[in-house]
């Protein structure tokens, strides 16, 4: 019975570890949004940037993605990299007036870039593809944000636009843009007035990841310790055995030989 109460308790410690496991799985799928990858680069600098585009729909495939780009910081140079199947246009602004970014004055600026899909292509349920830009120089500010706009093969369309609040999570917005934060802004000409607050930072995924880990590694450490106790009752009770001389051979428990009668029988 001993046994049997501690084989269960394993199994149950086995099952609450996989099950956890598999919650911090299912957390990291839920957070897959529309994201700008680096999210951090340097002002002046010139930076490839690589939107990571999920298909969240379990029906339809991602067919079209369309990436606004900000036109009172605009980017002075705009170069698009071509995915394979899919067909990418930039569109540019007339700026009125003039915009000076650095040492340019901008007349006109690419204000958005679109991929769309050809010939049956598209970024099907549970995939997920990247579409890159070079830019640069890029302009000295705190934070750019860079809306996405996501379209489906069932005519759907998703606008990746929320902006959180200074120091709201990311996961209180359905649907975040995404937010590319800019290192060694110039500081504000008002020495009193505070730079616009980054994004805050995207924890939601990393807590319940760890988690899930925590509870996995307190049920693995219970199963160990359910087998070891298990494997301590036995040798209790086969000991127990031994010292009653209840000894199935009807050898002597402690040396193995037969009785004296046993033997002078012999």
């Amino acid at each position: 019975m001993f046994r049997g109460r501690i084989g269960r308790l394993g199994r149950i410690a086995v099952v609450a570890a996989i099950g956890a496991m598999l919650f911090g799985l299912g957390a990291g799928v839920a957070s897959a949004h529309v994201t700008v990858n680096p999210g951090e680069v340097a002002s002046g600098s010139w930076a490839k940037l690589t939107f990571r585009v999920p298909t969240e729909s379990a029906t339809a495939s991602t067919v079209a993605l369309q990436v606004l780009l900000p036109t009172d910081h605009p980017f002075p140079n705009v170069s698009v990299m071509p995915v394979p199947g899919w067909a990418v246009t930039p569109s540019v602004k007339k700026l009125d007036p003039p915009v000076v970014q650095g040492k340019f004055t901008l007349t006109e600026a690419t204000s958005s870039v679109t991929w769309a899909a050809q010939d049956g292509n598209g970024i099907a349920p549970g995939e997920f593809q990247e579409f890159s830009i070079s830019v640069g120089p890029i302009p000295d500010v705190a934070s750019m944000v860079l809306p996405a706009i996501q379209t489906y093969s069932d005519g759907s369309i998703v606008e990746w636009k929320g902006v959180a609040a200074p120091g709201a999570d990311t996961h209180s917005l359905d649907h975040p843009a995404p937010v590319l934060t800019i290192t060694n802004a110039a500081a504000p000409a008002d020495a009193h007035a505070a730079p616009p607050a980054p994004p805050a930072a995207d924890t939601t995924a990393q807590i319940l990841g760890g988690a899930a880990l925590l509870i996995a590694a307190i049920a693995l450490v219970f199963a160990v310790l359910s087998w070891r106790r298990g494997s301590t009752g036995r040798t209790r009770y086969d000991a127990s055995l031994a010292a009653s001389g209840a000894n199935p051979g009807g050898t002597d428990a402690s040396t193995g030989a037969l009785g004296d009668d046993a033997a002078k029988e012999q």
